[in-house]
């Protein structure tokens, strides 16, 4: 490999929120990478540095070219310049389109187990989560389409927020699904809203679908979040965008997103982005390399060690969906058990969802001696916890 994944760079005492814990604790909660960015994009960000001067910025037309030709060599997806806004994250984004978008109490749709904080971006602004499960059959997921169709056609149903590719179980909806959504989502009148970030951590040779690109009704009934954040591992500098070509609900998505003050970049996060999508390739192909070798090792380790563990098979993503129902009901309690017992950190799977809570979620997207380590303690705290439950019996 021309990159280096292996070496393990201490992040402590950086101001990190997943390493800001207690001496002797292994966080593999949230979703960050413990590997530097590339290299060409720490050169883009040195040089902005090397100016000296931080004022106001603005987006150049270089932002859009880098998005537009990103998704069409990438994606296969032709954006126009003008359906492409910048803001300072997915999340906010998120978190303005569910206020503009909607009024109090009306009922924003989630397929859960989902990502925790699009619970967050409804509840907090005075909407109801409406929750229509996955189904989870023979170890995998698929849609409930009957139950998706009954909570699109209720009134109150005015959003839907759509995971692609999906957090935590790493699945990429294939075109024929994303049709049916985008149809059903059309015939009720529901606006989808389709979070991509995880679109371009994909397994080799595995490519995901965007949303808009699979139909008229979908592209004309749709907002779409991205960002090079997650696959070059840039959260911390505010850098996304959306994608709306529909007019209308641009307009819309655009008045919420300036009203909300989020639609401004910093003095890096246009530079950083540039480089991403302009120079990053090579790193990023040999990045999902490394991942999924990651996740096939973690597969292998807990099929061999306890195979009462079931790791759910996943095409994106560097997160690992545990099923430990075979070994704790409450997923939560074993994760804390864990965490009091061997300092490994991981995330209970109830804040995805109440079908999540016999679930594990562990980020893999770390050097390979830093995993092992990691799944060393996730089985010898799982032992620890069986022994702990004999002494309640």
């Amino acid at each position: 490999m021309k990159y280096d994944f292996d070496s393990v760079t201490d992040r402590r005492n950086s101001n990190s929120l997943k390493w800001d814990v207690s001496d002797g604790e292994l966080p593999m909660w949230v979703a960050d990478m413990d590997f530097k960015t590339a290299p060409e994009i720490l050169a883009a960000i040195k040089e902005r540095a090397e100016h000296g001067v931080f004022g106001y910025s603005v987006v150049p037309e270089s932002w859009y070219a880098a998005y537009r030709n990103w998704w069409q060599n990438r994606h296969h997806f032709a954006m126009e310049h003008d359906w492409l806004i910048f803001c300072t994250g997915v999340v906010p984004a998120i978190s303005s389109i569910v206020r503009k978008l909607t009024t109090p109490a009306e009922k924003v749709l989630i397929q859960t187990p989902v990502y925790n904080i699009f619970f967050n971006s409804i509840l907090n602004n005075g909407r109801q989560v409406l929750e229509s499960e996955l189904k989870y059959k023979d170890g995998e997921y698929e849609i409930d389409f009957e139950d998706l169709e009954r909570k699109l056609a209720d009134p109150q149903t005015t959003l839907m927020i759509l995971c692609n590719p999906h957090n935590p179980i790493g699945k990429i909806w294939d075109r024929e699904t994303l049709a049916r959504i985008g149809s059903l989502c059309r015939k009720h009148h529901v606006v989808v809203l389709s979070d991509e970030i995880h679109c371009d951590l994909t397994a080799p040779k595995t490519e995901y679908i965007p949303f808009a690109s699979v139909s008229d009704e979908c592209r004309e009934n749709s907002i779409t979040c991205i960002a090079p954040t997650k696959a070059f591992n840039l959260a911390g500098l505010q850098t996304a965008a959306v994608a709306v070509p529909n007019p209308v609900l641009r307009h819309k998505v655009w008045r919420g997103l300036n009203t909300d003050e989020v639609a401004e970049p910093n003095s890096f996060a246009v530079e950083a982005a540039v480089a991403a999508f302009t120079k990053g390739a090579p790193w990023l192909d040999e990045l999902r390399t490394y991942l999924f070798r990651n996740k096939e090792i973690a597969a292998d380790f807990i099929q061999k060690n306890d195979s009462r563990l079931h790791i759910v098979p996943s095409q994106a993503t560097y997160l690992i969906w545990i099923d430990c129902s075979r070994i704790a009901d409450d997923a939560d309690e074993l994760v804390q058990f864990i965490r009091d017992t061997t300092g490994l950190i991981v995330s209970g799977g109830s804040q995805y969802g109440r079908c999540g809570e016999s679930f594990i979620r562990m980020n893999a997207a770390c050097p390979r001696t830093v995993l092992e380590d990691g799944l060393s303690r996730l089985l010898a705290g799982i032992r620890k916890y069986e022994a702990f439950v004999q002494t309640r019996r």
